[in-house]
C-alpha cells in the first residue's frame, strides 16, 4: 500500500515497505524531472520532527513571522488566547484604522490552525469581523497572538496506533452570538489516538430549538466520517 500527497511540485510518498516505495519512485522519475529530499522534514511551512513515539508537527517558524509581522515579538505572553467574560459584537467601538492590516494578519492566523486546533475557535471569532474590524476585535487579536507567544513549542503528535476507530466529539451554543442569536458548534474527530479533524464555525441560519443546535453538528460529521473511513 502507498500513499502520494501532491501538492504543485511537492510530493510527499509513503508506502508500506520500503521496496515498494522505490518502485514508485522509479516510475514517477521516469515521466518527471524530481528530486528526492530524503525523509519528511518541512512542508508548506510545517516542520515535521520524528520522536521515538511517532512525528511532531509544528508551525513554530511561521508563527515567529507573524508574530514579527505585527511587531509584537517582545510582547508579553498571555495563559489564554480568549477573554471568556465577554464576547465580541460588530459594532463595538472605535472602527479600525487598517482593515486590509486586520484581515491580513486573520488570514494568516486560520493557516496556523492547521496544526494549533487550540486556536481554532478563536480566530473562528476574529474572522466573523474581517470585513469591518473594531478596534476591540484587533485588541482580541493581539490576545491570541500573545498567548501564541507564550506557545510557540505548541503543534500537533502523530503517534502509531492499533486503533482504527473513528470517534467525533461536538458541542454547540445556542444561540451564542450577540449580534444575530446564530449558534456556534464545534467538532474534533479522532483516528484512533490521533486528531485528524477539527473546526469551529457559526451556524447559518437560527435555530429555535437547543436539540437543533446539538444535532446540526452531527449532521456536518457524517460526510466527514464517511470520507475517513475509506
Amino acid at each position: 500500500m502507498a500513499y502520494i500527497l501532491l501538492y504543485v511540485d511537492d510530493i510527499i510518498l509513503t508506502a508500506s515497505s520500503d521496496t515498494l516505495r522505490k518502485s514508485i519512485m522509479m516510475l514517477l522519475n521516469s515521466e518527471f524531472a524530481m528530486k528526492d529530499l530524503g525523509p519528511l522534514s518541512y512542508l508548506l511551512g510545517i516542520a515535521v520532527t520524528r520522536h521515538a513515539g511517532g512525528l511532531f508537527l509544528s508551525q513554530k517558524k511561521y508563527a515567529e513571522e507573524i508574530i514579527e509581522h505585527v511587531g509584537m515579538s517582545s510582547c508579553k505572553s498571555y495563559p489564554t488566547p480568549i477573554d471568556t467574560k465577554s464576547k465580541l459584537i460588530a459594532k463595538s467601538s472605535t472602527p479600525y484604522k487598517d482593515p486590509s492590516h486586520y484581515r491580513n494578519i486573520a488570514g494568516a492566523l486560520q493557516y496556523l490552525t492547521f496544526t494549533r486546533p487550540d486556536i481554532s475557535y478563536e480566530v473562528q471569532q476574529i474572522c466573523l469581523f474581517m470585513h469591518n474590524p473594531m478596534d476591540e476585535h484587533m485588541h482580541a487579536l493581539r490576545r491570541i497572538l500573545r498567548y501564541i507567544q507564550g506557545t510557540l513549542h505548541h503543534g500537533m503528535h502523530l503517534y502509531p496506533s492499533l486503533i482504527t476507530s473513528l470517534v467525533s466529539y461536538t458541542n454547540t451554543d445556542w444561540g451564542g452570538c450577540p449580534d444575530t442569536r446564530r449558534s456556534t458548534s464545534g467538532y474534533c474527530v479522532f483516528l484512533g489516538d490521533n486528531l485528524i479533524s477539527w473546526s469551529s464555525k457559526r451556524h447559518p441560519t437560527l435555530s429555535p430549538l437547543k436539540l437543533n443546535t446539538e444535532v446540526l453538528p452531527m449532521w456536518f460529521l457524517s460526510p466527514i466520517g464517511y470520507a475517513i473511513s475509506f
